[in-house]
């Protein structure tokens, strides 16, 4: 495996004039990125994951037909396709993740998570599993039906869970390497209306955070991960008192010592630093950024954790930000110009 931070991949959408896939070097000093290489062969890659290894990159093609794929990072410079784009049997497949020799895509247009096999050498198999979300939320224009939007690995590796912006809740699947393929578990109700988008774990694996798109909050669930149990605690605003303006958060992170939840912000175009108490049962908001754009789609912490990452979809850039390490407070520390960006992971 090799060491991990001194390259980003960045996703783009091709049909709004994104590169599709670009490869960045990364400056150890300050984390500033270079661009060093783009790759325009899969339509609108708007989300990547990496292998357990490092050795293959998976991207969805954000698209009404829906398709996933696999690049070799053989040469890490230049990300080569492992075969065509794999159907996924689902519309405008949003995120992807790779748990238990499979890959999970979560399916916004018709609000299904699928799931395909991933081959020796890190190729995509077919078809794929197709698990169906079921319901609709009380915001007619947005949750007309389910509306799956991520597919996030539990720490364990037993659990894959997934956040339904339409049915406001988040369902959870089971990795069965007894019986080969991955299986529908459960499903967690939020607070209706709630929208939840994205979600990320606290480091001890026993904490959940849902970041909700409709409602500018972040929810806290307990996560038992013997049973596959998901239980709401509490939500805290990821805006400042008084603000009510239009706005969409879309990326959670959580810091590797548990002690900030940062997220992002579209609307209101900032970063948002909340603090952790202990138990990882309590938020409190301190601080919000701005983001360096518009629209910040996703928020990448590197993986040494002093640098954050905002890719702004709308403004076409990636800034960067030095993480204040008693604070937590993002300070913004430069930016690169990136049309149509929309995520970035290290490699």
């Amino acid at each position: 495996m090799r060491q991990r931070g001194c390259l980003a991949y960045i996703g783009s959408f091709t049909e709004a004039g994104g590169h599709g896939l670009t490869v960045a070097e990364v400056d150890g000093e300050t984390g500033a990125l270079t661009p060093v290489h783009t790759i325009g062969e899969l339509a609108n890659p708007s989300f990547l994951a990496l292998s357990p290894d490092g050795d293959v990159l998976y991207a969805v093609s954000e698209t009404d037909e829906g398709a996933a794929a696999a690049f070799s990072l053989a040469d890490p410079a230049r990300p080569r396709l492992l075969g065509p784009p794999v159907p996924v049997h689902g519309r405008g497949p949003t995120h992807v993740a790779y748990a238990g020799g499979h890959l999970f895509t979560a399916n916004y247009g018709s609000g299904s998570v699928s799931v395909l096999p991933v081959l020796p050498g890190g190729g995509l198999g077919a078809p794929p599993v197709v698990f169906p979300h079921h319901g609709k939320g009380p915001v007619a224009d947005r949750q007309d039906g389910p509306h799956a939007h991520a597919v996030v690995p539990d720490p364990s590796g037993r659990w894959v869970l997934s956040a339904d912006l339409g049915t406001d809740s988040v369902w959870s699947y089971a990795l069965s390497p007894a019986a080969g393929a991955p299986r529908a578990h459960g499903q967690t109700p939020l607070r209706p209306g709630s929208g939840p988008r994205h979600l990320a774990f606290h480091p001890r694996g026993d904490r959940a955070y849902v970041l909700n798109e409709l409602e500018s909050t972040v929810t806290v669930c307990r996560w038992d991960a013997e049973a596959g149990v998901l239980e709401t605690v509490g939500e805290t605003r990821v805006l400042p008192a008084g603000v009510e303006q239009a706005n969409y958060p879309s990326e959670p992170v959580v810091s590797a010592d548990g002690r900030f939840l940062w997220a992002a912000n579209r609307g209101h175009d900032s970063i948002a630093t909340l603090a952790l108490d202990a138990s990882g049962d309590n938020l409190e908001l301190r601080n919000t950024v701005r983001c360096g754009g518009s629209w910040p789609r996703d928020l990448t912490a590197h993986p040494d954790g002093r640098m954050l990452y905002a890719a702004n979809e709308r403004s076409g850039d990636v800034t960067w930000f030095a993480v204040d390490a008693e604070t937590g407070i993002p300070r913004r520390a430069g930016s690169v110009a990136m049309p149509a960006v929309s995520c970035m992971v290290f490699g």
